[in-house]
């Protein structure tokens, strides 16, 4: 009778280690899937270059190219400079593609670029040498917008954004 007991406890240890060992195997397939999958939508992110924003202007401004407007809504990764920002830790900066040595919000007469597009980065980003390349990656959003902390208004944006 004891031993007919313990047979039957391995059996239920048994047992129970077979569920575990498929439930692991189910969590470690899933866990291999959302990395390879988060992976996949980085190497996803098509290459957005200054040049490919417009197509030209009319007498409402610029005017954005093709490709541009056939990006909106993806990722997309630029590459280009941090214009200087107004605080040294950011949640937004001003992507330029070239330098600009002049704080754009600071001055009057700087020479503020028309191919802008400006980062929202989740948390904070300390801000880099103007002269430093930087390469972001985030969901391009196109169209007026003005936000509401800063009252600064764009019409190309780069959201949810990681910074190389």
């Amino acid at each position: 009778e004891m031993s007919a007991s313990l047979v039957g406890s391995e059996m239920c240890i048994r047992d129970r280690q077979v569920r575990l060992e498929k439930v692991f195997r189910k969590f470690l397939a899933s866990l291999f899937l959302s990395i390879t999958m988060s992976i996949a939508l980085e190497a996803n992110a098509a290459s957005l270059d200054f040049s490919d924003m417009y197509s030209g202007a009319s007498s409402e401004g610029l005017v954005f190219s093709d490709t541009l407007n056939s990006l909106n809504g993806s990722e997309v990764t630029m590459t280009g400079f941090m214009a200087p920002p107004l605080k040294p830790s950011i949640n937004f900066f001003v992507l330029t593609e070239t330098p600009m040595a002049v704080c754009p919000f600071c001055s009057t007469d700087a020479d503020w670029p028309y191919n802008m597009v400006v980062v929202y980065v989740n948390g904070s980003v300390d801000a880099l040498p103007y002269d430093q390349e930087v390469t972001v990656t985030g969901t391009l959003d196109l169209g007026s917008y003005m936000d509401g902390d800063t009252g600064f208004v764009s019409q190309v944006r780069l959201l949810d954004a990681t910074v190389e």
